[in-house]
């Protein structure tokens, strides 16, 4: 279980696991290689100042992103949380529900969770108050990231660099007696801090800084080639990171046709269940037998409860009953519900021989499945990416050298 553990936490896309394996584990090692060697073909004194900045830029950039954003959410709920209001509750409440809804929720939970339809109450009776509060949660959450990200990291990598620079064509003066000046720009910095953060779209928190982060280093650039340069990575890394391992994952379990988490194809109970035809699951991917299902307590310990939990398709609270102060995506669950109902059909009819060997395939399948994402998607941003991001930068300028560390082509 515990491999099982660490290839279902890898092969999550919605989570921030597999960004760690491919940008921390290969991604950036790869490419402050291929950033050296690129540019050591003109220049290694360029080269290494290049390396020097990718190496900086993408391991502070990391720390920001994997340790600032959660840091600042936990800041944010527990201001909200002594202002008397809970983070939980979800506005999608507010939204006309046949079986969830704020005052649906509230009448149906107030005596099975009465300390959470009491938090339901209190955002009812100040849903403006309450939407201000996300609001600021949301801006602070992001724009500060991005500030740092975007703005003040790049900022002192520049300085750093051109620092680094004067120092080196000090030393050549020096060496050679040759007067070697030049006007380049290597703190050149044209973006404004975006305005109003407060605008932004309510769409993956992640998904969100990143593309103020590509704002800010587009914005940040020395000088025109470099902005060139960086708004063409960043949009490919945006599209490598956050689309593109989705898409590749349905493809490969649509190929396999096992959509199935490895974590559950290793629990030998519920392959157990599975075989004895124990398994309690929704009659149908319906609403209403969705939610007639959860909410049954008599279903808490099922392992469509269970496992849902685990993959945040469904929030429980302790005492087993559905938080209401959650919002149920009845798609996700639905879909969720399918698919083991799927395999549970495969294997129906099997002998014990036969479904042995089909559940090791399907837990070899999806392991590959993921560890093939990986790797692709990786290699992807690692190597396909720059290599583009370096042919399209030699016919804009001429030069194997980063545009923000070449001499000044304006």
């Amino acid at each position: 279980m515990a491999i099982a553990n660490i290839i279902s936490a890898i092969g999550n896309n919605s989570s921030v696991y597999p960004l760690i394996v491919r940008d921390c584990g290969i991604e950036v090692p790869t490419k402050i290689v291929m950033t050296y060697n690129q540019n050591k073909k003109e220049d290694k004194k360029i080269a290494y100042l290049a390396a020097r900045e990718r190496f900086l830029d993408e391991y502070s950039v990391s720390a920001v992103w994997l340790g600032g954003i959660p840091v600042l959410t936990k800041l944010c709920d527990y201001l909200i949380k002594k202002s008397g209001y809970n983070a939980d509750v979800n506005l999608k409440l507010f939204n006309k529900d046949k079986f969830q809804g704020i005052d649906y929720n509230i009448e149906k939970f107030k005596n099975l969770a009465p300390d959470e339809v009491k938090d339901l109450i209190k955002v009812k009776n100040n849903k403006k108050m309450f939407e201000k509060l996300l609001a600021g949660k949301f801006v602070l959450s992001t724009s500060i990231p991005i500030l740092f990200m975007g703005f003040i990291i790049p900022k002192l990598i520049f300085a750093s660099s051109a620092r680094k620079i004067a120092e080196q064509r000090k030393k050549n003066a020096q060496k050679s007696q040759m007067n070697f000046v030049q006007k380049d720009k290597f703190i050149s910095f044209k973006g404004n801090w975006i305005q109003k953060a407060a605008n932004f779209s309510t769409q993956d928190k992640m998904a969100v800084t990143d593309g103020g982060y590509a704002v800010g280093r587009v914005a940040t650039g020395r000088n025109k080639y470099e902005s060139f340069d960086l708004a063409f990575k960043m949009a490919g890394m945006m599209f490598l990171n956050f689309v593109a391992p989705k898409w590749i994952e349905k493809g490969l379990d649509k190929m396999t046709g096992v959509h199935l988490d490895p974590i559950m194809l290793a629990d030998k109970n519920f392959i157990s269940a599975v075989r004895k035809s124990e398994l309690k699951l929704p009659n149908t991917s319906s609403p209403d037998d969705l939610f007639k299902f959860i909410d049954n307590i008599s279903n808490k310990d099922s392992y469509f409860i269970k496992y849902a939990q685990k993959f945040e398709k469904l929030k429980m609270l302790k005492s087993g009953i559905r938080d209401p102060r959650a919002y149920v995506d009845v798609k996700k669950l639905g879909n969720f519900r399918d698919d083991i109902a799927r395999f549970a059909d495969n294997v129906k009819n099997m002998s014990q021989t036969e479904f042995i060997k089909y559940v090791k395939k399907c837990r070899t399948l999806k392991t590959l499945n993921i560890l093939t994402n990986v790797a692709l998607s990786s290699f992807l941003l690692a190597y396909v990416l720059p290599k583009c991001q370096f042919a399209v930068r030699k016919i804009v300028t001429g030069s194997d050298l980063e545009p923000g560390l070449a001499p000044n082509k304006d």
